[in-house]
């Protein structure tokens, strides 16, 4: 049931993507579950009348946050070391696993709980506690269902949307201690996982997560879950370790309205999340006692200064986007080799860890530029936009550079372009004749284009151009 990570983990997206969609049951899985939340968000976004204004006002915070950011990042650290937090900030993540890992050293403790956290994923924050004789326990369902599979999350939101109950079931009575059920009802599965979860929860010394906003303002950090497994977290263990990125600052509470009703929405269909915790600093005799805030930068204050990319940074992490991408509900999750998969993960993993690195050349092109995460957005990240400014910067194959060097002189000139059109017509007129059969499209296509008809039909040159039938239709009338 394991899936060989390696794979994926340094395979170009063409290659990956190939590979799952060779998974019938993956498919299957993703789509159903994609629909379904599809299909409810349409629902609860339809009863929000200013949706559309909500949508410019969140945008308009983000990029408040991103042109002041080492001002608010100031204004937050004070607040919240005067509400009693340690604040650290770690530029990179092996610094940031350095800290956390530090942190949990000096409570003596051997394991710690941990709520869903993309950033700590970001950082392979598991694995860097594991290698200093740490546990970590994922407590959000889909994220312990992967971590028991020592599998990797393949959706933002829905870390196991990979897996069907059936499957669940059979990797509880192989990995979960005292699991017996025959049955794989949801709800045995869950009751299942919060037996084992609880003992877990009222012996934990140190608490791990991450946060959804952190309120400059007042020092706050603002998490929102649906299960209750955060709450056990935030409230239970002595010691609380909150890795932030930084980009997840919003400049006054007052903000906070507008996203508390886009997130969920975007992300679960849901009007209002089941679980909103918003702390403040440490209180004696309540919660944790020691709050330890984690800043993260790892590439973000770079990104926030380009001008066509930073956009990347509004994002919320409600995977809206992954959910309508028709290429991400085919290939799912492992194909992008991201911890950030989907229409995100192409034009922010890029910016996060270089175009240059690995699999990360390729996830620019990862897409139909179809548009529809740009319109389901919460925070109208131009996603479609963004992909194409990457494909321009990125590495480029030398045959795709000196075919555009060529296209561009042939274009420069009214007469070598009207050359080049009359001999494409000409030299495509055996395709057409074998297009005829298929609609007028060519399916298969001998090489160079064959590249192109692998995966798409090819449209082939008009018969006549637009030009010489003007030229026979007015202007010799």
């Amino acid at each position: 049931m394991s899936r060989q990570l390696p794979i994926v983990a340094i395979t170009p997206f063409p290659q990956a993507a190939a590979h799952e969609l060779a998974d019938t049951q993956l498919r299957a899985n993703l789509g159903r579950a994609t629909r379904t939340i599809r299909d409810k968000r349409a629902r609860v976004v339809a009863e929000v009348a200013d949706w559309e204004p909500m949508r410019d006002r969140a945008a308009a915070v983000k990029d408040e946050v991103l042109d002041n950011l080492d001002e608010l990042l100031a204004r937050f650290e004070a607040a919240a070391v005067a509400a009693g937090a340690t604040v650290h900030h770690a530029a990179d993540a092996a610094r940031a696993n350095a800290i956390v890992t530090e942190l949990v050293q000096e409570q003596q403790a051997d394991h710690v709980v941990k709520i869903k956290s993309m950033a700590t994923q970001e950082i392979g924050l598991n694995e860097a506690l594991e290698a200093a004789g740490i546990t970590p326990i994922e407590t959000d369902l889909a994220e312990l269902i992967v971590q028991l599979a020592d599998d990797t999350p393949s959706h933002i939101l829905v870390p196991a949307i990979h897996y069907n109950r059936s499957q669940i079931r059979e990797l509880f009575a192989r990995r979960m201690p005292g699991f017996t059920a025959t049955s794989d009802e949801p709800a045995v599965l869950a009751g299942a996982a919060r037996e084992y979860l609880r003992r877990t929860f009222l012996a934990a010394k140190v608490a791990v997560c991450g946060a959804n906003f952190a309120i400059a303002e007042t020092g706050s950090l603002v998490i929102v879950e649906s299960e209750g497994n955060g709450r056990m977290c935030l409230t239970l263990p002595e010691t609380l370790i909150a890795v932030v990125g930084v980009e997840k600052l919003l400049p006054r509470f007052a903000d906070l309205g507008d996203f508390l009703r886009l997130l969920p929405r975007s992300s679960t269909g849901e009007r209002m999340n089941p679980y909103t915790s918003i702390f403040t600093g440490v209180t004696a005799g309540d919660g944790p006692q020691r709050l330890h805030i984690v800043l993260l930068d790892n590439g973000r204050t770079q990104v926030a200064q380009d001008p066509a990319g930073r956009a990347a940074l509004r994002c919320i992490r409600c995977s809206a986007c992954l959910n309508v991408c028709p290429v991400y509900e085919r290939a799912g999750g492992h194909a992008y080799g991201s911890v950030y998969p989907g229409p995100i993960g192409a034009i922010l993993s890029p910016q996060l860890t270089g175009q240059d690195a690995g699999f990360n050349k390729t996830l620019p092109f990862a897409s139909t530029l179809c548009g529809a995460c740009y319109d389901v957005c919460p925070v109208k990240i131009n996603i479609p936009e963004i992909l194409v400014h990457l494909r321009q910067t990125g590495p480029k194959p030398a045959a795709e550079r000196a075919a555009m060097s060529t296209l561009s002189w042939v274009m420069r000139d009214r007469r070598r372009w009207r050359a080049a059109l009359r001999a494409a017509r000409s030299g495509s007129a055996p395709l057409r004749l074998i297009a005829r059969r298929h609609g007028g499209t060519l399916r298969r296509a001998p090489w160079p284009l064959s590249a192109w008809t692998a995966h798409r039909d090819a449209p082939l040159p008009a018969a006549e151009s637009f030009r010489d039938w003007w030229r026979r239709t007015h202007e010799q009338s």
